[in-house]
């Protein structure tokens, strides 16, 4: 599938007054959005990797809204969701995590060192003012948004957003939609767990951190990947393999044609590291797992930011 040129992103009114800003095809660093108009009171739901993407969804806003967001919320502190952060901060207040906002002030710039060729322009880490830890909620007119942080999954701190009153749900990247589960610095294990609450939650629309909106199926295609590999993994386990000697191994199945395939050596990781008893988060060498996916891919995987 051919990346997509900023332009080709596209704001999608899901329900009355909310909006997902999604950018084709959903790889690695083409991140969605999310966009709440209720009350001229706007929340913006993340940003995007790149100064051209950011100044993108920026305008997409301003064709729906009269108001720039009062709020942004960053779901995961990763740069492809945050380094957009900057073009909104003179309106908006920006929300997340405790955790968060420290992975970002720690992490820098970090992500664009990964991929040097992609133009990143005049971006900066612009960290989040006000955090939290459990849960908290904006009321934006008629609409109630929950921010809840519901245990480790792609992250140790992911925010998901929950609008009850239209039954949509923001995920992060703790569901991906046409895109590989990534649980480089998360949990597999924390993921089918926090996967469990949000079915419980009983969401209509699902907006993803990556790839097309969907519904409760996004749900079910994310925990059916992650237990797959948990499989995997203990087969791995029991033949004596390592996680990338499993990863060479391996049948995907019915996710074979998930973007990013090459995600699944640090999931398996993450897998190896849990079914021998490692806690959900655990610190792992991140260099040497995003190396060995390097190594298995054959080479950087691309990155069309």
């Amino acid at each position: 599938m051919t990346h997509s040129s900023p332009s080709a992103a596209r704001l999608h009114e899901i329900a009355e007054d909310v909006h997902a800003y999604i950018q084709p095809d959903g790889g690695w660093c083409l991140n969605n959005a999310g966009l709440i108009t209720a009350g001229g009171r706007p929340l913006l739901i993340d940003t995007a990797a790149t100064e051209a993407r950011a100044g993108a969804l920026k305008e997409a806003v301003s064709r729906v809204t009269a108001h720039a967001p009062r709020f942004l919320v960053n779901t995961h502190p990763h740069g492809d969701h945050t380094f957009g952060n900057r073009l909104f901060a003179d309106e908006a207040v920006i929300i997340a995590h405790e955790a968060t906002r420290a992975e970002m002030d720690l992490a820098g710039l970090h992500l664009t060192g990964l991929w040097p060729d992609v133009c990143w322009g005049e971006i900066d880490v612009e960290l989040p003012s006000l955090t939290f830890r459990e849960s908290t909620t904006l009321h934006l007119g008629d609409v109630r948004a929950e921010l809840l942080h519901l245990g480790t999954a792609h992250t140790t701190n992911d925010t998901v957003v929950w609008l009850p009153g239209q039954r949509v749900l923001f995920t992060g990247d703790i569901v991906m939609s046409g895109a590989t589960p990534f649980c480089l610095t998360g949990s597999i294990s924390g993921s089918l767990d926090v996967i469990g609450k949000l079915r419980a939650l009983g969401p209509l629309t699902v907006v993803s951190g990556h790839g097309p909106v969907g519904g409760p199926e996004l749900l079910d295609s994310t925990e059916g990947y992650l237990r797959h590999v948990q499989e995997l993994a203990a087969a791995g386990i029991a033949a004596g393999l390592t996680p990338l000697e499993t990863a060479r191994d391996a049948d995907l199945g019915p996710y074979s044609g998930l973007l990013d395939s090459e995600r699944l050596v640090p999931n398996l990781h993450r897998a190896f590291a849990e079914a021998r008893g490692a806690a959900p988060g655990h610190h792992l060498d991140i260099g040497e797992l995003f190396s060995e996916m390097v190594e298995f891919h054959g080479g950087l995987p691309a990155c069309a930011a």
